[in-house]
């Protein structure tokens, strides 16, 4: 018996033959050209893959987060870029703009427009309460960095301090004065100044931003944009654990084809224990990855508390990417360290897994903060 419903496997189904065709043939074409065509966004919001998770009537598919993990999943295995990219404008985005009735949100998740979600700062990454982006009287003024989507993004979700504080207030206290703000492309004093040069992921964007004096609009109460940022961020993790999920599987794939074809002491190497061995545990881990991110998939459809194992599906997952991608080259020996094959992009793109949406070290925060208690402060 399938652990998906039809509808799952129908949307999954959707998601990987859209991959097959028009991705993974082009996936190499898009890193070496730092970007994919923008009709790709179009053609994924044709297919409803860009809201999959957000209601019908906000103009999205009506699927639940399941289903979007799914999606992930299966568009990271031909292209992490793309898989991040749509990652960031659904979970980071528009869903906590559709929590808030916002009336951007079926522009967004009709894929007519892309939407971003900039939270850190050159100062303030892991402590994203030591921002310093400030707002006042209806206007923002700072400067963002690594924002995924920021050089064609619509909608940007911007948080900013809502009053200066001084340096003896501490970080718990500053957090609560962080508010939540709808800023549009094009608005007065938006721009995006750098595009960044990066490791891997190169199909998508990450771009720096400033704003000088640059209108925006609340979103939520005031002073409860950290709330915000936070509860973004534990649906966040899931999304980035299966983007992981299917860089590892596609690095998995390529290793299992490889060795069945490839002939060395008398025949291919899938006969040699060694190969046999890494192959079995690749397969194992990425199994057991998949699990967590079903888990914490399916407690937040279900409404429950799902920070935890998100952190847990993220940090596992991720682990699994960074390090099977590195023993799929290893498998391709020397291919396997050339472009002619996509083993080395698979290991460039998984390496950021472990760092942005919370890194490795604040995912084992989390989950120690909610294992430990109080007896982590010791005394």
């Amino acid at each position: 018996m399938s652990e998906l419903t039809a509808e799952q496997e129908e949307i999954r189904a959707l998601a990987r033959r859209f991959a097959d065709e028009r991705i993974a043939p082009r996936a190499a074409q898009w890193d070496r050209d730092h970007g994919f065509p923008p009709e790709l966004v179009r053609e994924l919001g044709d297919l409803g893959l860009m809201g999959v998770c957000v209601p019908a009537e906000h103009g999205g598919a009506g699927a639940d987060f399941l289903s979007y993990v799914l999606v992930l999943e299966e568009l990271s295995r031909a292209d992490a870029g793309v898989g991040v990219t749509v990652a960031v404008h659904t979970s980071a985005c528009t869903l906590p703009l559709l929590d808030h009735g916002s009336e951007y949100v079926p522009a967004l998740a009709s894929g007519e427009e892309v939407g971003a979600f900039a939270l850190t700062e050159a100062e303030s990454g892991s402590d994203a309460a030591a921002m310093r982006s400030r707002f006042a009287e209806g206007r923002i003024t700072g400067a963002k960095q690594w924002i995924t989507n920021g050089s064609f993004a619509s909608t940007f979700l911007v948080f900013a301090r809502e009053e200066y504080a001084s340096e003896a207030v501490t970080s718990r206290e500053a957090r609560g004065r962080i508010g939540a703000f709808v800023v549009r492309a094009g608005a007065e004093g938006f721009a995006v100044t750098r595009e960044e040069e990066k490791l891997g992921l190169n199909s998508s964007s990450t771009a720096d931003l400033v704003f000088e004096d640059t209108p925006a609009e609340r979103l939520g109460e005031p002073g409860k944009g950290m709330a915000i940022a936070l509860r973004t961020l534990d649906g966040g993790r899931i999304g980035i654990a299966a983007q992981a999920v299917g860089i590892a599987r596609a690095a998995f794939e390529l290793a299992t084809s490889y060795a069945k074809e490839r002939r060395a002491f008398g025949g291919p190497i899938a006969r040699l224990g060694a190969i046999q061995q890494k192959l079995a545990d690749m397969q194992t881990e990425i199994e057991a990855a998949r699990a967590l991110v079903w888990r914490a998939a399916r407690l937040k459809d279900a409404g429950r508390p799902h920070t935890v194992e998100g952190a847990q599906a993220k940090l596992f997952a991720s682990r699994v990417a960074r390090h099977w991608t590195g023993e799929a080259i290893q498998v391709l020996g020397g291919y396997g360290y050339t472009k002619e094959f996509p083993a080395e992009r698979y290991y460039r793109d998984a390496k950021v897994t472990e760092i942005y949406e919370g890194t490795s070290e604040i995912q084992r925060l989390v989950i120690a903060r909610a294992l430990l208690g109080e007896a982590m402060r010791g005394g």
